[in-house]
């Protein structure tokens, strides 16, 4: 198995290097996040031995269960939805939350991380094709989000994070992207004091060099890494 992930990560290095020839970047400008939601913990550690140093899990209670397991090895981010109750846990367990998406939420995560003197990174999902069944805020809000969200001295809002919808064009993710990145760099533009827009999370297995091209930052691989869930 160690020979498989090892291979599958050189395949996507190889693919965000050649997506960001394509976009005039450098590949350095693009962090490949492993997504280990299910993912035993043997093979979570294969892949950080082949150099992964971020990873990206759905829930607190299985990313408390790998925490120890993986000794500051690598760093955590949230990219699940997060229940206000868990936030004095997020604050412990990760370098960044991906998915804020409320006022509630992100006043919490402020309360939980001044209670342990750390200023939390987080992102503000959007969700951008307006789909039901997908969390984060309306693309419409996000300005209003952010403006409340920079009063709170222990968060540090570094960007945004969406999901494209499934298709098996990854062309179809173009729009998505691009509206993202759009709104990233209106709210740039804003200088909002304590606001940086510096982190552009979106693009998945099936779309990561779209998303690439159109800007990412982070981008979040599971299925090519590590194959299909069991």
């Amino acid at each position: 198995m160690e020979t498989d992930i090892a291979a599958n990560i050189e395949k996507i290095r190889q693919r965000i290097a050649a997506a960001c020839a394509r976009s005039g970047r450098e590949p350095h400008s693009v962090a490949l996040m492993a997504v280990t939601k299910t993912v035993p913990a043997e093979r979570i550690l294969q892949a950080v031995d082949t150099g992964i140093t971020l990873l990206g899990e759905n829930y607190v209670q299985e990313a408390r269960e790998k925490h120890e397991l993986l000794g500051g090895r690598a760093r955590m981010h949230l990219i699940g939805h997060l229940q206000t109750n868990k936030a004095k846990y997020a604050v412990r367990l990760f370098d960044c939350v991906h998915s804020v998406d409320r006022l509630e939420l992100a006043q919490e995560l402020n309360k939980r991380a001044k209670a342990v003197n750390r200023t939390m990174d987080i992102l503000i999902e959007v969700n951008v094709s307006g789909e039901e069944t997908k969390n984060g805020v309306s693309p419409a809000q996000v300005r209003e989000l952010i403006g409340r969200i920079a009063g709170l001295e222990n968060l540090s809002v570094r960007g945004l994070m969406t999901m494209a919808p499934y298709s098996d064009d990854p062309e179809t993710s173009r729009p998505y992207f691009q509206a993202l990145r759009q709104l990233r760099d209106d709210i740039a533009r804003e200088e909002i004091p304590r606001v940086q827009m510096a982190e552009l999370s979106m693009g998945m297995t099936d779309d990561f060099e779209v998303a690439i091209e159109e800007g990412s930052t982070i981008v979040r691989i599971g299925r090519a890494i590590f194959g299909a869930r069991q």
